[in-house]
């Protein structure tokens, strides 16, 4: 049977419960039968994250645990350099070679999605489950193909879903850490619990760099 899978890249640096309403909103939307949460090791665009890999997976593994249609893929864990998406639905197609993959992906990132690395492969690899919001204009696939360089005709897979506004970030919660204020009911409690008990980004400092 063909599944549909959501694909799911982020630091999770830590986990939150933005993170679970979209993944949750895009199963519900957009038909998903499985949910993959990808851990990136080192993000292109972003700075190192503060957390080591297996810190943040077991972090997700708190998040995720009773949830039969969410599960963690380490795939990225091994690979050296950047963590580039198209390297990673290559890995996930040739895993997976019978199902669907949907990366889940926001709507101002679908406007740069001609920047990223190889995006017309990116489209062969995957659809595109589009994180919208209320009252938003949907993305346009005309425009899309024309700044990736795609033939008028050529087929470009997107769903859009729309997302309650949930303005919590990783960046705010290590913040909230470093300074020692309460980030109670941002993020699963088992996950604030493994945040105080291993002392996480108690160092991070306060600064522009910390996204």
């Amino acid at each position: 049977m063909v599944m549909r899978v959501g694909v799911f890249g982020g630091t999770f640096d830590p986990v939150h419960y933005g993170h679970l309403i979209l993944a949750e909103q895009c199963r519900q939307q957009g038909r998903l039968d499985e949910v993959l949460f990808v851990p990136a090791p080192r993000p292109p665009h972003k700075p190192r994250p503060v957390a080591r890999f297996e810190q943040r997976v077991e972090m997700l593994a708190l998040a995720l645990a009773g949830n039969p249609t969410f599960h963690i893929e380490e795939v990225e864990k091994e690979r050296d350099g950047p963590s580039y998406t198209v390297d990673t639905l290559a890995e996930l197609h040739r895993r997976r070679p019978g199902d669907d993959l949907l990366l889940l992906v926001g709507g101002d990132a679908v406007h740069d999605l001609p920047l990223w690395y190889e995006p017309r492969r990116i489209l062969e690899l995957a659809g595109l489950l589009v994180v919208g919001r209320p009252n938003s204009p949907p993305p346009d696939r005309d425009d899309l193909r024309a700044r990736i360089g795609l033939p008028a005709d050529a087929a470009v897979h997107m769903e859009v879903v729309e997302v309650p506004l949930i303005d919590i970030s990783s960046r705010d919660l290590r913040r909230r850490a470093a300074e020692g204020r309460s980030f109670r009911y941002l993020l699963p409690r088992a996950v604030e619990c493994y945040v105080h008990d291993k002392r996480l980004y108690r160092g991070e400092p306060s600064s522009p760099r910390a996204q």
